[in-house]
């Protein structure tokens, strides 16, 4: 067992990182705060570990919620039939939400979590590497609105994160390499070590040798937990975690989340960040050759995107959460491993990387 713990004093917890996890019953049955359980899963997960978690709550009352797959389902639609589900059973303050799946079910999950009777417990059963390595981990939940990516939400971390690799077994090959963007991200931002042991071990990872994938869920696990317990809500340096994403978000919102996962978006989003760096001398040719070449081994996305027009990107940016005071805020790179907040960016370079990522 690999474990990673998060120090947030009354709100610190553990992230379990093993195979086998789901079917370790007294550890799922340790975190149901009361009599109550409902499982927050999807169409996908449901016929792959629904009844393996179900068995751990045995003694309980459980409820089981299963949702359509996909990006579009996380809405405030989907979240107030939630609500009216639990109303109506109805459930109580000690109830436990858990949420199995990937980031979708895991941001879901977790926001009507926080908002049920003013907030109630929630576990975090991630089954992507996406979520895994990042979503599951620092407490963001949220829905998305047509406007914006994960536009309404609330800070909220769950009472654990149990993180069985089996899982990624079944993941495809597509869903595996969007996990990998928020993985190559952490070793762009702050850990160097980490880029360039990815570089050596790539062909392992995406073979999903068990070692070299505990090894990455474990590494970034423990990146992000640095970042959290400094900055739990985004004040400052967990804004680094963007990398990639502002640009990435713009993206899916454009494609009304229809034409890329997430970790692909963030993935050409993190060769723009790369592309605005070095047109402002901060990194060299050099660097951007070698994230985009990591990112292709990892079987992601970084040329241009066809059918968009540069100006809507760059108002869908304006809408980011970054945004503060009207300022947009970019992460920008300084190097392989090494990142800025960056403020009051030239807006012809921020133009001159927009025009040369879409394509019509």
């Amino acid at each position: 067992m690999k474990e990673v713990h998060i120090s947030l004093g009354e709100r610190s917890y553990d992230i379990h990182i093993n195979s086998q996890l789901l079917t370790d019953k007294k550890l799922l049955a340790s975190y149901a705060a009361g009599k109550q359980v409902v499982v927050i899963t999807n169409e996908t997960v449901a016929p792959l570990y629904l009844d393996q978690v179900s068995a751990a709550f045995s003694e309980h009352e459980l409820h089981t919620i299963v949702l359509k797959d996909g990006e579009s389902t996380k809405n405030l639609d989907t979240y107030k039939e939630i609500i009216d589900f639990m109303i109506g059973v109805p459930c109580d303050r000690l109830s436990t939400i858990i949420a199995l799946g990937g980031g979708v079910i895991g941001d879901l999950s977790g926001f009507v979590a926080a908002t049920y009777q003013r907030g109630i417990s929630f576990v975090q059963i991630p089954t992507t590497l996406l979520a895994q390595v990042d979503s599951s981990v620092g407490g963001k939940t949220g829905v998305n609105h047509p406007s914006g990516k994960n536009m309404i939400g609330a800070f909220n971390q769950p009472k654990t994160v149990i993180a069985d690799i089996d899982t990624l077994l079944t993941l495809d090959d597509r869903q595996f390499s969007a996990g990998m963007a928020e993985v190559i991200k952490y070793g762009a931002i702050r850990d160097l070590a980490l880029f360039q042991w990815l570089e050596t071990n790539i062909t392992a990872v995406m073979q999903k040798d068990a070692e070299a994938v505990a090894h990455i869920i474990k590494r970034s696990c423990e990146n992000k937990r640095d970042i959290v317990e400094q900055d739990e809500q985004e004040h400052g340096v967990r804004a680094l975690l963007n990398l990639g994403h502002t640009f990435g978000h713009a993206i899916e919102t454009a494609t009304h989340y229809q034409r890329f996962l997430h970790g692909e978006a963030v993935s050409i989003g993190m060769a723009m960040a790369a592309d605005l760096s070095l047109r402002l001398g901060w990194i060299g040719q050099e660097e951007c050759d070698r994230l985009s070449a990591l990112l292709k081994k990892a079987g992601l996305p970084v040329e241009p995107v066809s059918g968009l027009d540069p100006a809507v990107l760059r108002e869908l940016m304006q809408g980011d959460k970054k945004v503060l005071d009207g300022t947009l805020r970019l992460i920008l790179m300084k190097g392989i491993g090494d990142s800025v907040i960056a403020e009051n960016v030239d807006g012809a370079s921020i133009n001159a990387t927009l025009e040369a990522f879409t394509s019509n």
